[in-house]
């Protein structure tokens, strides 16, 4: 399926999640560039907080975790000042993965006072219509990561690679907020490369049910 092909009946809200270096970004930019859909993107990976961040976690865990939700917070003030997605949207997270990084990061004292600001703020954010689950080894990640050479992600570890992506395994695998299309991102370049970005265009196209999976077919990386 070609750009040209494109359905009608495309979800209205399309969110790609997954964890560092797996490629949403791209992905999520490269839909909105062809279905013609605004985007909605996490801070830029180079922000002096993340780069504190990955050299030490332990110190700037809180701050960060801070620094995204009030990003959401404005995101949301943003999507709540528009008519219910009258602009079909694509982003590059969901709101839940505030949640699941905090859990992941914060100490007992720090993750409590980061529920209590969290229920403070009280952000509203609609469910997308369909989550783009991107997945792929720690190895893969760790070397996507070093490859594109962002300062702020110099320190990023296998180690905490790994856990970042068996807490999005085992938060996916209970999914059921939205429908999901789960994709071995392994070996897929939907950035640069167009029959890998088209076999999935014709995925979302044919997908039924709440839950599918994606794996590129071997022909197609020839």
């Amino acid at each position: 399926m070609s750009a040209r092909d494109i359905p009608s009946d495309l979800p209205s809200y399309i969110a790609v999640e997954g964890p560092i270096g797996v490629g949403k970004t791209s992905l999520a930019n490269r839909l909105a560039e062809t279905f013609g859909y605004e985007t909605l993107l996490e801070p830029t990976a180079e922000h002096v907080l993340l780069e504190r961040f990955y050299r030490d976690q332990r110190r700037y865990a809180f701050s960060t975790q801070l620094f995204f939700l009030l990003h959401r917070a404005e995101q949301a003030a943003y999507l709540e000042s528009q008519t219910r997605l009258e602009s079909p949207i694509v982003s590059d997270f969901i709101l839940e993965k505030d949640r699941l990084f905090a859990e992941l990061t914060l100490d007992g004292e720090e993750l409590r006072l980061y529920q209590q600001v969290v229920h403070a703020l009280n952000v509203h954010w609609p469910q997308p219509d369909l989550v783009i689950y991107l997945q792929a080894p720690p190895r893969i990640l760790f070397e996507r990561v070093q490859k594109r050479g962002i300062k702020a992600e110099h320190e990023c570890s296998i180690e905490y690679l790994t856990q970042v992506s068996q807490t999005y395994t085992t938060f996916f695998h209970h999914f059921e907020l939205a429908p999901l299309l789960v994709v071995d991102a392994s070996e897929c370049n939907f950035a640069g490369v167009d029959r890998h970005f088209e076999a999935l265009l014709e995925c979302i196209h044919t997908m039924r049910g709440r839950r599918h999976y994606f794996r590129l077919n071997p022909s197609l990386l020839d």
